[in-house]
């Protein structure tokens, strides 16, 4: 059970320069929209239902990590860890030049630092969450993120905890099971869920130029912190395509096997007719039994695409 409730809560995984003394630092995890006003949903003849069936049919969120397999581009990676009084103990720091030459894949650190207290005796990183990242967002190039690979949503109640993982971030809404006492409420878009829920919209700009949609799902305020899981999901759509390029998620929940509060925001930048990962930053705490609590923070950038 205990190694049940640590692998499935490893969702909460995932990952800013400065020394053991100084205050955690939290990455933005806020989009990057600009909100002109609110949408007039008559006369665009749109409702809420119309934004459902397009976050939970999504893709093309999934598939913008692997078309990464086909550009060159720049990445850094910032991540903090913290202790219990939320003072930094950990960093590590990636600038990574990342090619193809010949149909292989090239990794090249411009950049590698670490500080504080990061990995164990064995190697292997500290904290879990950290581990978890690593597999997530640095995995883009091996056969967890190939054109094979059944998309998030679709392994079925025996995928692995990873499947699970992807599910949670890549295709929110949707039910995972084999998470005790949360596989339920993370169907937001459910008929059990929907009552806890309103929904917000309203137009804006998106990188000064794109003009988007943006589709706010908020836990009601009357509604108890226990009763859901995810807090708020916000997606942000192009308003020309439908297609997704950003999307915001809070969740907070704590029973007497756990507690945790993660917020996460991933956006995608438009490039040679696809979607690509431009930003990806994480904020959170987690705590199981038997465990020491994991804190952490990480900031994504990935820029200057190009074809090899």
């Amino acid at each position: 059970m205990k190694n049940t409730i640590f692998l499935a809560l490893s969702f909460l995984l995932l990952a800013c320069s400065s020394n053991a003394q100084q205050r955690r630092f939290n990455p933005d995890t806020v989009l990057t929209v600009v909100i002109d006003s609110a949408v007039n949903i008559r006369s665009h003849r749109l409702n809420a239902q119309d934004f459902i069936d397009a976050v939970v049919a999504d893709t093309g969120f999934y598939k913008a990590f692997r078309n990464m397999k086909r550009y060159g581009f720049t990445a850094e990676n910032n991540i903090y860890t913290y202790d219990k009084n939320n003072k930094i103990d950990g960093e590590i720091y990636r600038k990574v030049k990342h090619t193809t030459i010949g149909g292989k894949h090239k990794t090249e650190y411009l950049v590698k630092q670490d500080k504080g207290n990061v990995y164990k005796k064995n190697g292997k990183y500290q904290l879990y969450t950290v581990e978890m990242f690593d597999y997530i967002f640095n995995n883009a190039y091996n056969s967890d993120f190939t054109h094979t690979d059944p998309l998030p949503g679709s392994e079925g109640k025996n995928g692995s905890y990873k499947d699970k993982l992807k599910t949670l971030i890549f295709s929110p809404g949707r039910k995972v099971t084999g998470i005790p006492f949360l596989s339920g409420k993370t169907e937001i878009f459910g008929n059990d869920m929907r009552q806890y829920y309103y929904y917000e919209f309203a137009r804006g700009k998106y990188l000064d130029s794109i003009p988007v949609y943006r589709f706010k799902v908020i836990k009601k305020p009357s509604v108890s912190d226990n009763d859901v899981m995810i807090r708020e999901l916000t997606t942000i759509f192009d308003m020309r395509t439908f297609k997704i390029l950003g999307r915001y998620v809070d969740m907070k929940y704590n029973n007497f096997l756990f507690d945790f509060d993660v917020k996460m925001n991933i956006e995608l930048l438009p490039y040679n007719g696809e979607l690509l990962p431009a930003k990806i930053s994480y904020q959170g705490n987690w705590n199981v039994p038997f465990h020491k609590e994991e804190r952490a923070s990480f900031l994504i950038l990935q820029k200057d695409y190009h074809h090899n």
